[in-house]
């Protein structure tokens, strides 16, 4: 369910402060570790790049998480972004149910 009044939490936070920080890994060394740029990782940190299914999938690897953890808080930004941009048009959609056909 997404929050109401608030946009969700990004996966890049999470990545942060949930897990480099504790583990006191820096950005390069996570890059490192999975295969990818630290300009990706950054990128990611900072809510400027999405988790895709890739970075999921070596995220949860090198974690031991799973990758749908890291693909379920994109979804979640994604749907908020989505709702927040189209919340007008989505509005003047009818249901189906409430149509004459």
């Amino acid at each position: 369910m997404l929050p109401k009044n608030r946009r969700p939490t990004h996966p890049g936070e999470i990545l942060r402060y949930e897990f480099l920080e504790p583990l006191n890994l820096s950005q390069q060394q996570l890059a490192d570790a999975i295969g990818v740029t630290r300009v990706r990782i950054n990128e990611i940190i900072l809510g400027k790049r999405s988790i895709t299914p890739d970075t999921a999938f070596r995220l949860a690897k090198f974690f031991n998480t799973t990758p749908d953890f890291w693909i379920g808080l994109q979804n979640s930004v994604d749907l908020w972004d989505a709702l927040q941009s189209y919340k007008r048009e989505y509005e003047r959609i009818n249901p189906i149910a409430n149509e004459v056909v």
